[in-house]
């Protein structure tokens, strides 16, 4: 249980590494590792609810991840994302008010994963008080790339824009208060670089498949000691 006086960030991003490290130090394919981070998303659901989190952004496949990996182990990762998409109940779903939403670009996916991650948008889109985010086929370069480009569609005069115009113009406009990153990374990989800019972040030498909730409560203990000063 954490302390009533701790401050709990609203939206938490996690940058879901090491998935890969963990399998080969189980001496298992790739993938499986995978699979094993996919389980501990389901697992640790519930505790972001518990802790009154309104927003999770999970970073699971990026477009860097796409054009690099190899074609066999990016077969099975999507089969991974095809089995866990098609697992979500709609009507649990809906009775639990979770809210799921893609960010990136989603026509760079099999189109039968592109149409499942569309169907779960469309009828879960008025749900709360939980917002789930998967960022898939993203990258944060891309997402502003786009997002000037939808602004020079719409024919908005440059005098004119300004931050709220280009926050509406992306894929997500979402502030994280906090991100986690796991795998013993130091680097935000092209993770959310418009949305991040005052985000607090905790880098974690545990692999995603070890998170547990001990850790979830550790990092909101963190942030809670942390002060923010948005760059007074």
């Amino acid at each position: 249980m954490l302390k009533s006086d701790v401050s709990i960030p609203k939206h938490v991003s996690i940058i879901l590494d090491g998935n890969r490290r963990f399998a080969k130090r189980l001496m298992k394919e790739p993938w499986k590792g995978h699979k094993y981070g996919a389980g501990k998303i389901r697992e640790l659901l519930k505790y972001f609810m518990n802790y009154g989190i309104t927003e999770l952004t999970l970073y699971a496949l990026s477009v860097d991840n796409i054009n690099s990996r190899p074609k066999n182990e990016l077969e099975m990762l999507f089969k991974i994302f095809r089995n866990e998409l098609r697992n979500l109940n709609l009507q649990e779903l809906n009775e639990e008010g979770i809210r799921i939403r893609f960010i990136g670009n989603l026509k760079l996916l099999p189109e039968d994963i592109m149409k499942r991650c569309e169907e779960l948008e469309d009828n879960t889109k008025d749900n709360n008080p939980l917002t789930v985010n998967f960022a898939i086929a993203y990258g944060g370069r891309e997402e502003i790339i786009e997002a000037v480009k939808r602004i020079i569609n719409s024919k908005v005069k440059s005098k004119n824009i300004n931050e709220d115009i280009i926050n509406n113009n992306l894929y997500m406009p979402d502030e994280p208060d906090l991100i986690i990153r796991t795998g013993g990374e130091r680097r935000t990989s092209n993770f959310l670089p418009w949305q991040a800019t005052y985000s607090e972040w905790i880098f974690l030498d545990k692999m995603w498949p070890e998170f547990t909730k001990d850790d979830l409560k550790a990092c909101i203990e963190e942030f809670s000691r942390r002060k923010r000063n948005y760059g007074k």
